[in-house]
C-alpha cells in the first residue's frame, strides 16, 4: 500500500489552501476531491467577499482567522495578480430603532481588532452612494471582493509547483484510524474503481461533506462529531446596473448577515443570501422567493424596479448551529481534541472561510507540525 505524507480530502479554497502550505513546506500532498472540478460547492457558492472581521466573537477563531486571513488574501491576490478589489462596504440602519445596533457592532469589531470603521450620518453616506436610503450607516473600508476561481486556481498552481497532486472523481468511502497512520479507501467516481491509501497525515476539509467523512473512518469515536446542518442561500441578479459603487448590508439578522448587495469585478450587482434551511443539496432557486427579496432590499434602494430580479445561483452553508441557535464557530479539530495522530477535521467552516483560507491553513500547518 502506498504511504504518502499528507492527504487532503477537499480541493475547495480551504483544501487548497492547506495543499499549498504542506506541499511548500516539502511533504509529499495528495488532494482528493469527489468532483470532477476543484471548488464546485461552497467555495464557488458565496458572494466573493473579503470580509474584514466585524461580526465575530472576541476571540473566536472566526474573528481571529478572519483578521489574519483578510491581509493575507490582499497581499497574496496582489502578489499572484489575482482579480480583487477594495470596494468597502456600508452596514446600514433603515429605521433609526436599528441605530443602537450599529455602536455594537463597532464596539465588536473593535474588541477583534478591527478599527477602521466609521460612523456616517444619512446624509454622509447618501452622498456616497446616492441611490442609498438609510438612517445611518457604518463604512468599512477595508472589506473588498475577489475572484474565488482565480483564487482557488492560484493556490492549486502554487501548490502543483511544490509538487503537491490533484486527484479528482476521487470520493473517500471509508478508513481507518491503524497503528499510527490513516488508511483511506477510495473510489473513482468516474470509472468506479479504486485504491486504498495510506497517511500519517489526514487533513478533512471536505466541507458539506466533512461530518459523514469523519464518521466513516473505523476507529475515530462518534462523541466528537458536531450535527451538521445545511442552511441554504440564494441569490438573485438584477437587470441592468445598480447605482451602487459599494457592497451595501443590512443589520445581521438570524442565520446570517441579511439580504445584501454585492458587486461582482465587473461592477454587476446580485443580492442576497436569505437563509432557507434545508435537508438536501439542492442549488434550485425558487422564483417565488424573489417577492421576500424586493421587500427586504427596497429598504435601502427603494427604487428597486418591479420585476428587476432574477434567479442567479445558491449555495449551502455547513452550519453547526440550527434555527434560532447562536452562530457556531470554526471547529478544527485535532489529536488533542479526539486523540488520533495525524487527523485534522475542519468542521462548519463557512463565512467567512474564504477569506480566512490562508490563516486557516497556517494553523492547520501548525497543528501537524
Amino acid at each position: 500500500m502506498e504511504q504518502i505524507d499528507c492527504i487532503i480530502a477537499g480541493a475547495g479554497v480551504i483544501g487548497l489552501a492547506i495543499a499549498r502550505k504542506l506541499a511548500a513546506l516539502g511533504l509529499e500532498t495528495l488532494i482528493v476531491e469527489a468532483a470532477d472540478a476543484i471548488g464546485t460547492e461552497t467555495s464557488s457558492r458565496n458572494s466573493e467577499v473579503i470580509h474584514a472581521g466585524i461580526y465575530y466573537p472576541q476571540g473566536s477563531l472566526k474573528a481571529r482567522l478572519c483578521v489574519a486571513g483578510r491581509d493575507m488574501l490582499y497581499r497574496y491576490c496582489a502578489e499572484r495578480s489575482i482579480p480583487h478589489r477594495r470596494s468597502g462596504k456600508l452596514i446600514v440602519t433603515t429605521d433609526v430603532t436599528q441605530e443602537p445596533v450599529l455602536a455594537t457592532i463597532r464596539a465588536n469589531a473593535a474588541a477583534c481588532n478591527v478599527e477602521d470603521l466609521h460612523f456616517l450620518a444619512a446624509e454622509e453616506a447618501q452622498a456616497l452612494e446616492p441611490a442609498l436610503h438609510c438612517t445611518a450607516a457604518l463604512l468599512s473600508p477595508s472589506t473588498g471582493i475577489v475572484d474565488s476561481h482565480g483564487l482557488m486556481l492560484a493556490l492549486l498552481g502554487d501548490a502543483e509547483e511544490s509538487g503537491a497532486v490533484l486527484s479528482l472523481n476521487t470520493r473517500i468511502v471509508s478508513g481507518r484510524i491503524d497503528g499510527g497512520r490513516i488508511v483511506l479507501h477510495t473510489v473513482d467516481t468516474a470509472s468506479g474503481g479504486g485504491f486504498e491509501v495510506a497517511t500519517s497525515r489526514f487533513i478533512n476539509a471536505a466541507g458539506l461533506g466533512a461530518v459523514a467523512l469523519a464518521g466513516s473512518l473505523e476507529g475515530f469515536e462518534r462523541r466528537f462529531l458536531p450535527t451538521l446542518r445545511y442552511a441554504k442561500g440564494n441569490y438573485f441578479s438584477v437587470v441592468g446596473r445598480a447605482p451602487f459603487s459599494r457592497l451595501i448590508y443590512p443589520v445581521p439578522e438570524p442565520g446570517g448577515l441579511g439580504i445584501h448587495l454585492t458587486l461582482d469585478l465587473g461592477g454587476n450587482a446580485r443580492f442576497g443570501p436569505d437563509v432557507e434551511w434545508t435537508d438536501t443539496l439542492d442549488y434550485r432557486v425558487n422564483p417565488a422567493r424573489g417577492e421576500r427579496f424586493y421587500a427586504a432590499i427596497r429598504k435601502y434602494w427603494p427604487d428597486l424596479a418591479d420585476g428587476s430580479l432574477q434567479p442567479a445561483y445558491s449555495g449551502i452553508r455547513p452550519k453547526l448551529s440550527g434555527p434560532g441557535e447562536a452562530n457556531s464557530d470554526f471547529v478544527i479539530q485535532d489529536a488533542t481534541v479526539h486523540g488520533s495522530a495525524g487527523l485534522v477535521n475542519l468542521f462548519g467552516i463557512e463565512s467567512p472561510g474564504l477569506t480566512s483560507s490562508l490563516a486557516i491553513a497556517d494553523q492547520v500547518a501548525c497543528l501537524l507540525a
